[in-house]
């Protein structure tokens, strides 16, 4: 498990290589990933958008960004968390991922940038 805080928005990924899938004629390892976003401020913040950096060793960096995560914009009151999980699907046994999370904080109504620290996407067996 990965963790970061930033702006007292403490940030922990756990990832899981979940096996092979084929798609469109192709291999894909797929990986899943669980966010955890816990609020240690004494501020209510709210989650509006995220930006995804994923690095896939045989393919170049894709970027992924939108509104929310899941279809959801969870607010965290102070000294709570939400947690979510998704996927990620590479063409090599081997990438990344980093990004941040935009937020509002409601007390100060500043936008707020939460880091989410870079995590490895890479199948057990490679690490042998």
């Amino acid at each position: 498990m990965v963790q970061q805080v930033t702006n007292g928005i403490k940030i922990s990924v756990k990832t899981n290589f979940e096996g092979t899938v084929f798609q469109n004629y192709r291999v894909y390892f797929s990986f899943s990933y669980q966010i955890t976003i816990e609020n240690q401020s004494n501020d209510s913040v709210q989650l509006i958008s995220r930006y995804w950096k994923i690095f896939d060793s045989l393919k170049n960096t894709e970027i992924v960004e939108g509104e929310g995560v899941i279809g959801q914009k969870p607010v965290l009151p102070p000294k709570k968390s939400y947690t979510y999980s998704s996927y990620c699907n590479l063409t090599s046994p081997i990438g990344a991922m980093k990004g941040f999370f935009n937020m509002i904080n409601f007390s100060t109504t500043k936008n707020i940038k939460v880091y989410i620290p870079t995590f490895q996407l890479t199948v057990p067996a490679i690490l042998n």
